[in-house]
């Protein structure tokens, strides 16, 4: 796989639930990581005492961060609305050359900073929700 551009990798907010993802504006950085907690099933006649584990065990998540600045009053809205809120809204993560991951987030951080000579940033972080889905795009 070549390389790709940072800014091909999009995160999109449903604003409304109804289904419509638009690209949430003003991003310079993103990230997604998933996680999956381990069952140990090790016992006293566990061959040679080595750890064993339960095959599907465990809670899958997903974690999204972000940074950025916010291009216009609506979006600044719509994202402390939803944080303030503690609404739970479907979200999706673009991934250039690999696909996207849809599903629900809450955002559970949200931060602003600014520098005096500069602009007011903000970095969010999201955790899943629910069952995510994975496409290839």
């Amino acid at each position: 796989m070549a390389a790709q551009s940072g800014k091909d990798m999009l995160l999109k907010l449903d604003q409304t639930g109804a289904g419509s993802f638009l690209t949430v504006a003003g991003l310079r950085t993103r990230s997604l990581a998933f996680n999956a907690s381990s069952v140990d099933t090790t016992d006293q006649e566990s061959a040679g005492r080595w750890r064993e584990l339960l095959a599907g065990g465990g809670i899958k998540r997903a974690s999204v961060s972000g940074s950025g600045i916010f291009k216009d009053g609506a979006s600044d809205a719509v994202i402390r609305g939803l944080f303030f809120g503690g609404t739970i809204r479907n979200w999706q993560l673009i991934i250039p050359d690999f696909g996207s991951v849809t599903g629900p987030f809450q955002i559970v951080a949200l931060e602003f900073s600014a520098d005096h000579a500069g602009e007011v940033t903000f970095e969010l972080a999201l955790e899943s929700a629910g069952e995510m889905v994975f496409a290839v795009i």
